[in-house]
């Protein structure tokens, strides 16, 4: 069991090492997500699985708080509403999940966030499509290569490995970066 669990804290010291070189890129990101919330519009998020809980969690940061009190910001996660989630993919496909959502939640002020460890989740990459046709700004945050993604995306945050479990630790990491940022300029 000890060898198990080192190896694992070994892994994800490594991947905590290679994601250093995206600081540029999560800057990037986190300028966007401010400027959009300043300006009014909200965030919408969403991922498949463990990035569905990513996308919960990152969210409920956003609305509740991160670490300092300051007033909500408008930020959903559509992984939590199950009748719009199954009703949609009986009657337009698994596919469409999201972007039947961001059909009729988006607006061209807001910022759309789509999470796949892959970067190849067709759901997700439909999402980014349409969040793209009605003119919001798309975030990507995504492992190995950044997969099909990275065209729909104005910014992909890649996490260079393709161990899904080490991928989402940065992705929590990196919410979690965001989040600080947005509660120092809204605090």
């Amino acid at each position: 069991m000890k060898k198990i669990i080192l190896e694992n804290i070994k892994a994800h010291k490594q991947i905590l090492k290679d994601i250093e070189s995206s600081v540029e890129v999560i800057s990037r990101a986190s300028v966007k997500i401010i400027d959009c919330l300043k300006n009014r519009g909200k965030v919408l998020i969403f991922g498949n699985g463990g990035s569905a809980a990513d996308s919960q969690h990152i969210a409920a940061e956003l609305v509740g708080r991160f670490q300092t009190e300051r007033a909500g910001l408008p930020a959903i996660a559509l992984t939590t509403d199950s009748s719009a989630l199954t009703s949609i993919a009986n009657d337009f496909g698994y596919e469409n999940i999201f972007s039947r959502q961001i059909e009729a939640l988006a607006s061209e002020d807001d910022l759309v966030i789509g999470i796949s460890t892959s970067g190849n989740s067709n759901n997700v990459i439909n999402g980014l499509q349409k969040a793209k046709e009605i003119g919001c700004f798309c975030i990507g945050l995504s492992g190995s290569n950044g997969g099909h993604m990275s065209d729909k995306c104005d910014i992909n945050i890649v996490v260079p490995s393709d161990q899904t479990a080490r991928i989402q630790e940065m992705h929590i990491l990196v919410g979690h970066i965001i989040c600080d940022l947005v509660d120092k300029e809204f605090n």
